[in-house]
């Protein structure tokens, strides 16, 4: 009797918790278009954005319209996505290697995207210029991660691991040496800038490069999301089950370095996010994969859009969003290891 009522709790408390999941972005997703330097009220926000698909009375200045749907709109979805996408690619990463402090950026991913939009920046300083070097850079940098893993024979997850420490070492020293040999005058602050992490640039454009590209890879983690479970198994095991370890393994570092590329080459480096998430994620619905990556998505959509909310209303001048993630996310751990004490489970 006791064990069929805490059964019965058990799932009151998973409804609780799903209900809260599903409402918390989209009740802060209105909240973020009403807030900034320019207020406007939420019965406006909901007739502007109503307006676009309603045959409704204007009833609002075109100031109003424009900062609603030109300037916040693009700027909150896109915080949304990489919120999400960053969080999903974290948990399936620390998953996969069986690791609480491995993030989308172990691959050496995110210093190649961050190298080559700085190369961007300095050569052209056009938006789609930046942004195709970012990607193609980020993709060059697992490849060259891959290439170098299978140099020497050991545990390949392990060799992938060390490989990208590697190649983000390498990126990272390249990057400086753009930023040594910019003009310190107008072109080394953008750079400096744009690697610290910021949505103030976003527009409908940058929406129509980068949402498919970081859709993509959810969807697809979304759907391999049984398979990670299987895949934090022992090898042996996970073949025992019928999985293809290698082909499951290179989708899921595909689809998380396909989001963090976009992610980067649309608003810079922003850190902490796919290390974070995914712990308050377990916390709150526990390890299974199946549901931990659809909980991801809606805490870091959240997270992200609270954060940049906050880095656009707290001081005349905007704060870099990778400065507020790790103001954040660094006493998060000290709090975690003390309660762990450094084990995961």
């Amino acid at each position: 009797m006791q064990e069929a009522l805490v059964q019965i709790n058990k799932k009151k408390n998973a409804k609780k918790t799903a209900v809260v999941l599903v409402a918390l972005p989209i009740i802060f997703f209105f909240v973020s278009i009403c807030l900034g330097r320019y207020l406007v009220a939420p019965g406006k926000v909901f007739n502007i954005l109503a307006y676009q698909v309603l045959p409704l009375d204007v009833t609002w200045s075109s100031i109003e319209e424009s900062v609603v749907s030109q300037i916040r709109l693009p700027r909150i979805i896109m915080a949304m996505l990489v919120g999400a996408g960053l969080s999903v690619s974290g948990a399936a990463f620390q998953g996969l290697f069986g690791n609480p402090l491995v993030s989308p950026h172990i691959l050496g991913v995110s210093a190649g995207a961050g190298f080559g939009a700085a190369l961007g920046i300095l050569i052209s300083g056009q938006a789609v210029v930046i942004q195709l070097m970012a990607i193609s850079f980020g993709t060059l940098a697992v490849v060259i991660t891959y290439l170098v893993s299978r140099m020497k024979t050991g545990t390949p997850l392990f060799m992938l691991v060390l490989s990208g420490m590697i190649t983000q070492a390498f990126f990272t020293a390249l990057i400086s040496l753009i930023k040594y040999v910019a003009d310190p005058e107008e072109v080394l602050p953008t750079i400096v800038y744009w690697l610290m992490g910021s949505m103030s640039g976003v527009s409908y454009d940058d929406l129509w490069i980068g949402a498919p590209m970081i859709l993509g890879g959810i969807i697809i983690l979304l759907l391999m999301r049984w398979r990670i479970n299987v895949l934090s198994l022992n090898e042996e095991e996970a073949r025992s089950l019928g999985i293809d370890v290698q082909k499951s393994r290179w989708i899921v570092i595909i689809a998380s370095t396909l989001i963090t590329s976009a992610a980067v080459s649309l608003c810079g480096i922003i850190g902490w996010v796919g290390l974070v998430i995914p712990h308050i994620g377990r916390m709150l619905v526990g390890p299974d994969h199946r549901v931990l990556l659809p909980a991801c998505v809606s805490i870091g959509s959240f997270y992200l859009l609270l954060i940049d909310d906050i880095a656009r209303t707290a001081t005349a001048a905007e704060i870099p969003l990778s400065i507020l993630t790790a103001i954040v996310g660094a006493p998060f751990f000290a709090y975690l290891l003390r309660k762990t004490g450094g084990k995961w489970s």
